[in-house]
């Protein structure tokens, strides 16, 4: 019964608010919620990302939507380096950008994004106290499940390389600007 998510260890021990904002584990199926909802938010910011550039013809931020796209892979995936690069490529971003665009929202997903990596990060120590159970069989009945569940799985190992490059040109970059933005 446990295999098929129906016996009792199978719910999450807390509410969707919770889990956002301050996650615990306590089950591998928080586990495996947790990385979904970090994949999800990454998916939103590289959404979002990508419709601002096209928008804004800066279509350079495309290249930012891949960013945060493949980190939600590495997250859904439980990639602690990925969870981490993603809050501190967007928190500085947030900084070089400045307070007075989009304030608010930006905060939220800031904030978001810290507690993602601290859902990661548990999940991490919770995986090697060897408490773990039986990971969840990936699904695959509806386009979100395939997108969340699936391609992740196959994504993440063949551009796992190329999103640390990635990822440490964009921290490089991004800490420059704000180091020229502190200096003025």
């Amino acid at each position: 019964m446990q295999t098929l998510g129906l016996g009792t260890t199978a719910t999450r021990s807390e509410g969707r608010l919770k889990s956002l904002l301050w996650p615990s584990v306590r089950s591998d199926m928080d586990v495996d919620y947790l990385t979904t909802q970090g994949f999800w938010i990454c998916f939103v910011v590289a959404a979002i990302t990508a419709a601002l550039s096209v928008a804004s013809g800066a279509y350079f931020g495309i290249l930012d939507a891949l960013f945060f796209y493949l980190g939600g892979n590495g997250v859904r995936q439980r990639s602690l380096t990925a969870a981490i690069s993603v809050f501190l490529v967007y928190s500085l971003s947030s900084v070089v950008v400045g307070g007075n665009a989009y304030g608010g929202p930006r905060i939220l997903i800031c904030g978001l994004l810290l507690a993602n990596v601290r859902a990661i990060w548990i999940a991490s120590r919770w995986r090697s106290s060897g408490s773990m159970d039986e990971s969840p069989a990936p699904l695959s009945e509806t386009i979100g499940d395939k997108l969340c569940d699936l391609l992740p799985a196959m994504v993440w190992p063949k551009t796992r390389v190329v999103f640390y490059i990635f990822a440490v040109l964009e921290i490089a970059a991004l800490g420059l600007a704000v180091v020229r933005l502190w200096g003025r």
